[in-house]
């Protein structure tokens, strides 16, 4: 196949799988202000679409993780990972990231992605063709050990809050301070976002071009490369991704503002400090963990741990599953043309497939918030004029059932 098609070809679906990664994570910061109404859902997804936009300007280290660490190419080692290998990888990512969107699933984009690599390059290329040091280190420890942190954190964090402010000599808390506070601390984790998850296009972009020979090995990504991946992380979260929100947002805890506060500062240093060191991190992992930990440590609270668990299964499922769905892509690649051709096709029905079964069960911005959410801002919406004059209605009907109960009752005298 024509070395500049097929190069064409991966970069655009790169691209369009950071657009996917977009709306899939957007929940991971707007979720919980959402959730708590200290912002509106539009506004929310505007804002996250413009600080992962500019986020993705702030680092490049887990690009060259990407490019230059998990798949070897190494001229010395044998080891040569063609273009039509990551086009494979990089469609396992993006059909199963639809897959679990469609499903209202928080999983995780990296690992799709991580696991579509990872597939396509051991059928294509053999198990050499993987760096597993680095795998171990800047990938699955990570996967295990950053939820736990953040949670933890979050759980700390929830109790110092509600701690602080607890009622004091019979007078009620005010933690309305909180709210506002979500507004800066889900900003920053909508800023770490861009850090981290728009740096792995760019590393699979990047690992393209030296594939192809466009590029030399061990350098980072061009700035056309991290220009357009953070455009399209950005044109993705604003799309929303109301579905993962409606999850993230009331389906594990109904979420108040002190808890959403804590969750959110904890999801953000968590994120920080992977992008820093280079790790390539689950933000939807690490999110959820901080929503469960947040739930834990408010007095009161319920976590539904059966939405906990199936959220668990998907990230359980998501690194094998696009792995062998990358796996087979890149066996069928290795025919030549057709063999891209049918990958494509195949691929493209399917996600038209699971658009199609999402407009029969369409989720919208309206249904983000949870019935208590939205009664309270129906209630919140009302003038004191107009809450008097609905007290009085009230009433009325009340006095009007009284008599008519009276007038039915007989008359024994």
């Amino acid at each position: 196949m024509d070395l500049t098609l097929i190069v064409v070809l991966v970069i655009a679906l790169a691209l369009f799988f950071d657009f996917t990664n977009g709306f899939h994570d957007t929940a991971n910061a707007m979720a919980t202000p959402i959730a708590t109404g200290a912002i509106t859902p539009k506004k929310a997804v505007a804002l996250a679409a413009i600080l992962n936009l500019v986020g993705a300007f702030l680092s490049t280290e887990v690009a060259k993780t990407i490019s230059g660490g998990i798949i070897n190419e190494d001229p010395t080692t044998g080891v040569q990972i063609m273009p039509e290998m990551i086009f494979a990888g990089l469609m396992g990512a993006v059909v199963w990231n639809v897959f679990t969107w469609l499903l209202g699933l928080p999983s995780s984009s990296s690992h799709a992605l991580f696991g579509g690599l990872v597939g396509a390059a051991i059928v294509g290329a053999g198990f050499g063709a993987i760096d597993y040091g680095v795998l171990l280190s800047k990938v699955l420890l990570p996967a295990l050990c950053a939820p736990l942190i953040a949670g933890i954190s979050a759980y700390m964090c929830t109790k110092l809050a509600y701690s602080i402010t607890k009622r004091q000599n019979g007078v009620s808390p005010k933690r309305g301070g909180f709210r506002y506070g979500q507004i800066f601390s889900s900003s920053l984790v909508a800023l770490a976002h861009g850090t981290n998850d728009a740096q792995k296009t760019m590393g699979v972009i990047t690992l393209t071009l030296v594939a192809s020979g466009l590029q030399t090995a061990g350098t980072g990504p061009h700035l056309w490369v991290v220009a357009t991946c953070a455009i399209a992380i950005a044109l993705g979260t604003y799309t929303g991704g109301w579905r993962i929100i409606r999850t993230m947002g009331s389906g594990l805890t109904d979420v108040k503002p002190a808890q959403g506060f804590a969750a959110e500062v904890s999801t953000a240093s968590a994120i920080l400090t992977s992008s820093h060191l280079g790790f390539a991190l689950s933000t939807t992992q690490v999110a959820s963990g901080s929503v469960i930990g947040s739930g834990l440590g408010r007095k009161g609270a319920e976590v539904r741990w059966g939405t906990a668990g199936r959220i668990a299964l998907g990230w359980l499922f998501t690194l094998p599953a696009a792995a062998i769905i990358g796996g087979l892509a890149a066996w069928l690649t290795h025919t030549g043309a057709v063999g891209v051709g049918i990958v494509a096709v195949v691929g493209v029905g399917m996600l038209l497939l699971f658009w199609y079964l999402s407009r029969k069960n369409h989720v919208g911005h309206e249904d983000t918030l949870s019935d208590i959410d939205n009664s309270g801002a129906a209630v919140n919406i009302l003038s004191k004029k107009e809450r008097r004059a609905r007290a009085k209605a009230d009433a009325k009907a009340a006095r009007k059932a009284a008599q008519e109960a009276m007038d039915k009752e007989p008359d024994n005298s």
